[in-house]
């Protein structure tokens, strides 16, 4: 596993994390606790020092699984969380005394006295320009509740919207071989800013592992099922907000055109992002400890040759970018 430096001011983290949205499982399958602890022993045995979760999953479930493996774990890990996206905060219940209760919440369900990163999950555009909720958290980190922090964002102009915040450590963004907008705008201004970006969805929601076809089907609780068009959420998050039959089509193009021989779709779509040097880390999720292990794994290799990373280019400008639906 090699690593990278989170923000100019922040901390090494493994290039591929852990993202632990599946541990509080609101839209899948559940894992049990001893599968979540045996997916979480297999990063640490892989070298994944960087775990990203949120009071908001499982309500609370995600965290309390991972603060349970925090006493039995012996390697020097890294815990970033999230607040905003709680049915009694969002959409417009901020307050510093509902942030600070939050913190609470998490420091105690991880069980721990000081968070490392605590990040603002996808929060209303109009509360980042406000600005104010900026403060609450630097209030937060002087008194030594949270080291770091920084934003989760649905778009390009609310990452540019953090970036103007001091003491960002951290934006955490949607990027991936579907999503590649950012390259021009976003990545550049927060490497020239020094700040640390965590990329979530590198995926795609399982479509960029390459095992679906036309025709999967995904269980009712699934989000891949009931929000796949946005009904439930977010239409940018689940499959990166294109549509489902659009990006068969494209990966189809991609295996047969452009992934090496000696490549899986899963490499390729991971290896493509930790290219980019503005990338600090990228948190696949896990249901399983051969998915664990298989995403690990991608750190070592090498990185594309630049007629492949030409070719996605030219295929997100043909074929992707107009499909794609949502805060962008």
């Amino acid at each position: 596993m090699n690593f990278r430096q989170l923000g100019e001011r922040g901390f090494k983290v493994s290039e591929v994390g852990l993202g632990c949205w599946q541990l509080g499982a609101d839209w899948g399958q559940d894992i049990s606790k001893e599968r979540a602890f045996d997916i979480l022993d297999a990063a640490v045995k892989n070298g994944i020092t960087f775990f990203d979760t949120a009071d908001v999953y499982g309500n609370g479930k995600s965290e309390s699984i991972i603060g349970e493996f925090i006493k039995t774990c012996h390697a020097p890990i890294r815990v970033a969380t999230k607040f905003g996206r709680a049915s009694n905060v969002y959409p417009n219940n901020y307050s510093k005394d509902v942030l600070r209760k939050s913190v609470e919440g998490s420091l105690q369900r991880l069980g721990i006295e000081q968070l490392d990163l605590l990040q603002l999950h996808c929060i209303p555009t109009n509360y980042l320009e406000q600005g104010d909720i900026f403060n609450w958290l630097r209030e937060l980190q002087q008194e030594g509740l949270i080291k770091h922090f920084g934003a989760s964002v649905e778009t390009v102009e609310e990452g540019l919207i953090c970036l103007e915040q001091d003491q960002l450590l951290s934006l955490q963004v949607i990027f991936n071989v579907f999503r590649q907008k950012l390259v021009d705008t976003l990545l550049p201004k927060a490497h020239e800013k020094g700040v640390g970006v965590i990329v979530r969805l590198p995926l795609a929601s399982g479509l960029l592992a390459g095992k679906f076809d036309i025709n999967t089907k995904f269980a009712e609780s699934d989000h891949r099922n009931f929000n796949r068009d946005g009904q439930a959420f977010n239409v940018g998050e689940t499959f990166a907000g294109l549509p489902f039959e659009k990006g068969i089509e494209v990966v189809d193009k991609i295996k047969s055109n452009i992934l090496p021989d000696d490549w899986t779709m899963v490499q390729l779509a991971l290896r493509w992002i930790l290219d980019h040097e503005a990338v600090s880390t990228i948190i696949p999720g896990a249901s399983s400890v051969k998915q664990v292990i298989g995403n690990s794994a991608v750190s070592e290799l090498s990185s594309l040759p630049n007629e492949i990373h030409n070719n996605i280019k030219q295929l997100y400008k043909e074929k992707v970018h107009k499909y794609i639906r949502g805060g962008y």
